[in-house]
């Protein structure tokens, strides 16, 4: 009776200790992953207040003797060439990439809610077929879409870069979105008709405020990834006033040289935005994706 209940008090405690082993390797690997993200963007900074010597040594220095943060003067000063450039690119990101975000949300909003509310002929296959693009790499659709861009004029403007950043975002948007109204119950909406509301107030007074979340993450999304994008913004634009960050920041590379700290330094102000960005709304980001994968 006594070896019984002592192989019984044990089964609890190696358990625990199975659990926690299985704790402390997610924790590590947490650690890694956090150092392995972490690193370049550290070495990056360090980079970016090194001189041009100092840069270039070998062995690299982990610190700089006497850091500067003349890369990053010369980068906002709108006085000199380089500046004035670098201003220019950063608004011209800015633009492409917030008209882009607006109009993904106007266009994906109700585009998953019809998906989620609405029967029609042909649902699930147009739904999948919004989805059958993401099967593809961007790279396939360069040539095509360069052609019919310069057929219509958009070739150097950024209307080309905006309906392209639409045609990439919008598929993930709308997937996003549509898993999030499934889970928004549709007797709020019958209620809020029974009282008297059309179908549109329904949906700007229930099912909006619900969807926030959904909608901040699709932006983000759709931020993110228009901010950061080259090859499309590289073969379309040529003309240096028009050109965007991920482009422009080419100018710190020469034939002979290489201005390693400007380089690092455009790199890191580019990286900013986005990191602030995402800090700040990750919690909705994170609640969107999780209660659009799950069918409660």
């Amino acid at each position: 009776m006594t070896a019984m209940t002592d192989t019984v008090a044990r089964r609890p405690s190696s358990r625990r200790r199975q659990i926690d082993g299985w704790r402390w390797s997610g924790r590590i690997f947490l650690v890694f992953m956090l150092l392995y993200t972490a690193l370049p963007m550290v070495w990056m900074l360090i980079t970016s207040i090194k001189s041009g010597f100092a840069a270039m040594q070998f062995p690299p220095q982990w610190w700089p003797d006497q850091p500067t943060l003349a890369s990053y003067e010369k980068l906002l000063d709108p006085q000199n060439s380089v500046g004035q450039d670098f201003l220019h690119f950063f608004w011209n990101s800015l633009f492409v990439s917030t008209t882009t975000t607006i109009l993904s949300v106007i266009v994906a909003v109700p585009a998953a809610y019809a998906f989620s509310r609405f029967t029609f002929p042909g649902r699930n296959f147009l739904f999948f077929a919004v989805l059958l693009r993401n099967m593809f790499p961007a790279v396939i659709f360069l040539v095509p879409l360069f052609i019919l861009m310069r057929a219509i004029g958009l070739v150097n403007t950024h209307g080309s870069l905006v309906l392209t950043y639409l045609t990439f975002g919008l598929p993930l948007a709308i997937w996003l979105l549509k898993g999030f109204y499934d889970n928004i119950p549709v007797q709020l909406e019958q209620a809020a008709r029974i009282d008297g509301a059309t179908r549109f107030q329904a949906f700007v007074l229930i099912v909006m405020p619900l969807s926030t979340p959904g909608i901040i993450a699709t932006a983000i999304y759709s931020f993110i990834g228009a901010w950061n994008e080259y090859i499309y913004a590289y073969t379309f634009l040529s003309k240096n006033e028009q050109l965007t960050l991920p482009v422009g920041i080419q100018r710190f590379f020469s034939e002979n040289t290489t201005d390693f700290p400007g380089l690092m330094a455009a790199s890191f102000m580019m990286s900013v935005p986005v990191v602030v960005l995402f800090l700040l709304l990750q919690r909705y980001f994170v609640r969107a994706l999780t209660e659009g994968a799950v069918k409660h």
